[in-house]
């Protein structure tokens, strides 16, 4: 059933392209391929001018005849003798042309394919320098369709549309060149009908370039709904939404078959107006040097030939060559179009503001001596330090890690005028357990992704062993945090590699003695294969109990001061709870911990409990006092109230 061919409500295709991006592509691919772009180019450029120059070669044969029938001669031989070395001549340029035109579609391949690679490590390398906030704020299959789909247009321009485009352009130079050479008159019939058909092909042209760039959004839509619905199939089939999800995917699918047919329906009947628009300038040219040869019209032309058939001849050659070249010209804006569209929002991947990090306080391995002097050193030695460079005079301090953090008066929003936290205060000494609960949303996960600067906070202060943390390189203060998040990701690899993942350099036993820590290692002996068994998919042929266990032993072979368990264990069930639990507390001892749960049973032994309601901490102290108060805990430890 055919459809209407209208814009989708909400698409705009009135942003134009930005032709600084076919700029900016050509830039990167000459910085890329310094040496080797220029000879491609070199070999496009002599295999299209040996095509332009056959109607020169036939001008000069078609003169040769015309003069032995002027003379009225019959010699053969003579006249052939005139015209093999002009034969020979082409064909050695033809052999050439081949060889460079062999040359040019390889290197091209080696080029594309080489360009391609180091865009998408570019993008991957820019990617991981972004901060959370952007991975929160775009769908994960629209940040994929860059890898994929927006690659596969440049792979288009790349190896296609360019260098057919520099050879249009040269055939086109130099027949027009041959044209004026022979003659001026004719050659302005041509140019009057090739401007005809530059208006027609820009106007239909850039008709459907703006669509283009709708198309690639509507298209990286698609796959983002796509992505989101194979992630969360199990919950699609126990809700039975099957027909709901198939109806949302019709009409993403719908609004990209109407910018795709807008697009593409302009781009595809530019091809058979120009050819046809060639073919009637053919006819008109034919007439015209009719006309002018019968009516005895004096010729001008740079080389001085008169209007003859061996000037006629040739010439329709050169307006069929020519009109056609113009059209190969106009057939690349639909893939230039599609191209730069992709090119653009690849660009705009990589033009992301990176996460800003000011931090200039950096983690190193120390070596303490009995009076507590700081020595830095390149062994681990189980000791860290902060490394705190003053510009003031050059000097260097080292202040030992100890996982002493507070947040004083801190006010925070994920978006402007949307505060979440107002005014939190933490005080979390060494070796304390800070636990935090309250209802969904109340802000306990905000306040670890503060500490570790997911997000950086709108007002007050967050020190982290008496510094603070916007002085700290990111990267360091992460390394010095072992994280166990609510959400568990494993990688594809093995149940070692992925325990290993905390800490790349830990040897297979100390993996093992994670594992036994947090509970796992008995679950993963009765994998068929043990610790070497592979995992896919984020370890689909685990429970998800077990994949938690797993994140908890890869915190755990870190052996960072400082950890913040959010949720760790509400994929456990209670009987497991029990024994990881055990193993929990001995990972706990000596270090900082702080704890999100929805069970007060996992917090009851913390030395403080934080109660948060609307952002706000409403109430503070340990189990006990927090039971003498007979508040907000007190309901919900006793069952007044559930924390949802």
């Amino acid at each position: 059933m055919s459809r209407p061919a209208q814009l989708p409500k909400g698409a705009r295709a009135t942003r134009k392209l930005d032709p600084k991006m076919l700029l900016r592509v050509v830039k990167m691919l000459f910085k890329s391929y310094p040496a080797l772009l220029p000879f491609t180019c070199f070999c496009i450029v002599f295999s299209s001018l040996v095509s332009a120059i056959p109607s020169v070669f036939t001008q000069q044969v078609l003169a040769v005849i015309t003069k032995y029938l002027d003379m009225g001669s019959t010699d053969i031989t003579a006249a052939m003798g005139e015209i093999s070395p002009k034969i020979i001549t082409l064909i050695v340029l033809y052999v050439l042309s081949l060889i460079f035109m062999f040359l040019h579609t390889q290197l091209m391949t080696y080029i594309t394919q080489g360009f391609l690679s180091k865009m998408r490590c570019k993008m991957f390398d820019g990617m991981q320098n972004l901060p959370i906030k952007y991975f929160d704020q775009n769908k994960h299959g629209d940040i994929m369709s860059h890898y994929t789909n927006d690659i596969d247009t440049l792979r288009q321009l790349v190896s296609q549309s360019l260098p057919h485009l520099l050879q249009s352009v040269i055939i086109v130079t130099t027949v027009l060149s041959i044209m004026l050479w022979y003659s001026i008159p004719m050659t302005l019939v041509v140019l009057c009908g090739v401007t005809a058909m530059f208006i027609i092909s820009g106007k239909i042209g850039g008709g459907s370039a703006k669509f283009f760039m709708v198309q690639q959004k509507a298209v990286g839509k698609a796959e983002g709904f796509i992505q989101e619905i194979m992630t969360g199939q199990k919950v699609v089939k126990v809700f039975s939404r099957e027909e709901r999800v198939k109806e949302d995917f019709e009409k993403l699918n719908d609004e990209l078959y109407e910018v795709g047919f807008r697009a593409h329906a302009m781009a595809n009947v530019l091809g058979p107006i120009t050819m046809n628009l060639g073919n009637i300038l053919y006819v008109i040219c034919a007439t015209a040097g009719g006309l002018f040869l019968i009516s005895g019209v004096p010729n001008i032309g740079i080389a001085g030939l008169p209007f003859t058939i061996d000037i006629i001849i040739p010439f329709l050659n050169m307006t069929k060559q020519f009109t056609g070249n113009v059209n190969q010209v106009a057939q690349q804006f639909n893939s230039i179009a599609m191209a730069l569209a992709g090119a653009q929002r690849i660009f705009e991947l990589m033009d992301s503001t990176p996460e800003a990090d000011e931090g200039y306080v950096t983690l190193v391995n120390a070596e303490i001596d009995e009076f507590g002097n700081i020595k830095e050193t390149e062994k681990h030695t189980g000791h860290w330090a902060w490394k705190h460079p003053h510009c003031a005079d050059g000097s260097v301090t080292y202040t030992p890690l100890q996982g002493d953090v507070t947040m004083t008066e801190v006010d925070f929003g994920y978006e402007e005028n949307k505060q979440v936290l107002y005014d939190v205060s933490v005080y979390a000494r060494p070796g304390q357990k800070v636990a935090f609960v309250g209802a969904t949303g109340a802000g306990k996960t905000t306040i670890l992704n503060l500490i570790n600067r997911f997000y950086d906070i709108a007002d007050g202060k967050v020190r982290y062993d008496g510094i603070n943390i916007n002085k700290i390189k990111k990267a360091d203060l992460r390394r010095s945090l072992g994280i166990v998040l609510q959400e568990t990701n494993l990688f594809t690899g093995t149940v070692m590699d992925n325990i290993r993942y905390g800490q790349l350099d830990a040897t297979d036993e100390q993996c093992i003695e994670a594992a036994r820590l947090a509970g796992a290692d008995d679950f993963i002996r009765r994998l068929p294969e043990g610790y070497n068994t592979m995992l896919t998919n984020n370890g689909a042929n685990l429970s998800q109990g077990q994949r938690q266990l797993i994140a908890i032993a890869r915190a755990a072979v870190a052996d960072p001061p400082v950890m913040i368990l959010d949720e760790a264990t509400s994929s456990i069930d209670t009987r497991t709870e029990a024994l990881v639990q055990a193993g929990m507390d001995k990972l706990m001892q000596g270090r900082t911990v702080f704890v999100i749960a929805h069970r007060l049973s996992t917090v009851m032994n913390s030395d403080v409990i934080m109660v948060l309601d609307k952002g706000r901490i409403i109430e503070r102290g340990n189990h006990e006092e927090l039971i003498a108060k007979k508040g907000t805990y007190y309901q919900l430890y006793t069952g007044a109230f559930e924390l949802e």
